[in-house]
């Protein structure tokens, strides 16, 4: 997320000093690959400026090509092969074994692309939106690569895919896109051709709000923001809840916890996280959340201290299912050993993220699947104990 608000920032300073830019988009990804379908990259004249569509091989080779590609105005796509055994030799040299393929499109001063203003619309209003991108097309079929459809937050659809048989099947899978929350690449068999179209899935920020302004919130704050979320402070004590302990927090709110939710927005996308180190305003904030939609909830202190937290809300009559309980994660935290408010602020951020990305955080040596393969909700992980990789270098072959 973060690398795409950068590609977005630099996207509307380009258009401001009215020049043109390139923007680099992975669509497909064969087999192994350092970045998924959905990774950007902005080339501006200077060079490679913004996001990434690669660990740093592939962005240099495609800055120097991307401008002859698109020098006719139209998009084109680029691919990366790494399969064949001589491209260690040979070729840029990855050892990666996998194929990328990567839509540049040129931006020009006053024309931008409407895929920016989707996906800053969809940034700005934190809202969930599918954009469907068309990269290859065979025989006669009416459309054009770069193509698309827009799906947004509202629910409104728009589309310059002149098949109006294309269009109209795209359209319905851009709504089981959003339903599942799943990008995914589709291939569309016409009677006068085919079309392969990239469903991608806009998501928005993750909203975290932090109960709590103390000291150990500082890192949390920084670090959730480095990785692009959007965050929420929220602390009863004015001296605290200051936009000057917190300079790059999204906002920061001064409100006691029975006024909290008239305040805060919690959904079933929130991810909150208490922190007050004290108890009664624990209590408090506990009895609002924990019946909420939250997605993720995190207590800071002890397991005994949450248990008796909760076993105070119990015999005050708060009740709560044992969905929302499944939510609670008390002490908060993954177990990396821990003890400075920095690496206690990385043990909680990285155990969201692996509860949002629904992994079992566990070392990556030991998985058997591709390390992007979702496991899904209900397939539990698969387990090695012995490394068989081989070393790799940096590098790829490009046509």
């Amino acid at each position: 997320m973060k690398d795409l608000q950068d590609v977005l920032d630099a996207a509307q300073e380009v258009e401001s000093g009215g020049k043109a830019a390139i923007l680099a988009t992975v669509v497909e990804v064969e087999g192994s690959a350092y970045r998924r379908p959905g990774a950007r990259m902005l080339i501006t004249e200077e060079g490679w400026c913004a996001g990434g569509i690669s660990g740093g091989c592939l962005e240099a080779d495609l800055a120097d090509r991307a401008w002859r590609l698109t020098d006719q105005g139209a998009p084109s796509l680029v691919t990366y092969d790494t399969t064949p055994e001589a491209d260690l030799v040979l070729g840029l040299g990855l050892g990666c074994r996998g194929v990328v393929r990567v839509l540049v499109e040129r931006l020009v001063p006053g024309r931008m692309v409407d895929s920016v203003a989707f996906l800053r619309d969809c940034l700005q209003h934190r809202g969930r939106g599918v954009m469907a991108t068309v990269f290859r097309q065979e025989g006669t079929i009416e459309t054009t690569i770069g193509a698309r459809l827009f799906l947004d937050h509202e629910g409104h659809v728009r589309s310059d895919i002149r098949d109006a048989g294309l269009a109209e099947r795209v359209r319905e899978d851009a709504w089981l896109c959003l339903a599942s929350r799943r990008s995914e690449t589709k291939v569309y068999t016409l009677p006068v051709g085919a079309a392969t179209v990239f469903m991608e899935v806009i998501e928005p920020p993750v909203p975290l709000v932090i109960f709590g302004a103390g000291h150990d919130a500082v890192p949390v704050v920084r670090i959730a923001k480095e990785i692009g979320w959007h965050v929420t402070v929220v602390d009863s004590r004015p001296a605290y809840a200051s936009s000057g302990r917190f300079p790059s927090a999204d906002a920061v709110v001064l409100s006691r916890p029975e006024t909290t939710r008239e305040r805060i927005r919690l959904d079933a996308d929130t991810v909150a996280l208490v922190m007050t180190h004290n108890y009664l305003q624990d209590r408090e904030l506990l009895a609002l959340l924990l019946p909420s939609p939250a997605r993720y909830l995190g207590v800071l202190g002890p397991k005994q201290r949450t248990d008796r937290l909760l076993l105070d809300l119990t015999q005050d009559g708060i009740t709560w299912s044992d969905a929302h309980a499944s939510r609670l994660y008390a002490p908060v935290g993954l177990d990396i050993g821990a003890h400075t408010p920095e690496s206690i602020a990385l043990a909680i951020l990285a155990e969201i993220q692996a509860v949002l990305a629904d992994r079992p955080a566990g070392f990556l040596r030991e998985r058997r699947r591709a390390i992007h393969h979702d496991s899904g909700p209900e397939e539990a992980p698969h387990w090695q104990t012995t490394w068989t990789g081989t070393p790799s270098n940096c590098g790829m072959s490009a046509s």
